[in-house]
């Protein structure tokens, strides 16, 4: 089996770059600086089951991606998670919080429809978090 991106991911994000695991992308929502990290194993639906390395490297690439995000635009705090109710294939999302964002203190998900980027500023964010990841 070849691994493949979800083509709702695809969609939904842009590409920042990979981690020695991950895919990391830039989710196209201007509402909120969010990130997500795409395994690159194919078939994988759940964390239980990665083999014990891999799990090990996605909590580590998660702890790199939420630091690093959260660095880049002050947070006040970092959610990291992994639901796949819409999108089976593992991934986590990394998402900034701020008491002044639109869905605080309530999860991001499905709350308001995503705001599109500005093209330079999407560029932009991706730019931050590919210096500040070095990737």
């Amino acid at each position: 089996m070849i691994f493949a991106l979800d083509p709702r991911i695809e969609a939904d994000s842009a590409p920042v770059g990979r981690l020695p695991l991950c895919h990391v992308r830039w989710m196209r929502d201007a509402r909120y600086p969010w990130a997500l990290l795409v395994p690159a194993r194919p078939g994988v639906r759940e964390i239980h089951e990665l083999d014990e390395r891999d799990r090990h490297a996605l909590i580590d690439e998660s702890a790199q991606v939420a630091s690093a995000l959260s660095r880049i635009v002050s947070a006040h705090k970092m959610n990291v998670a992994a639901i796949g109710n819409v999108v089976a294939q593992l991934h986590v999302h990394v998402v900034a919080r701020f008491p002044t964002d639109d869905a605080w203190p309530r999860p991001v998900w499905g709350l308001h429809p995503a705001l599109p980027y500005e093209p330079d500023v999407l560029e932009a964010r991706i730019a931050a978090l590919r210096a500040e990841l070095a990737i």
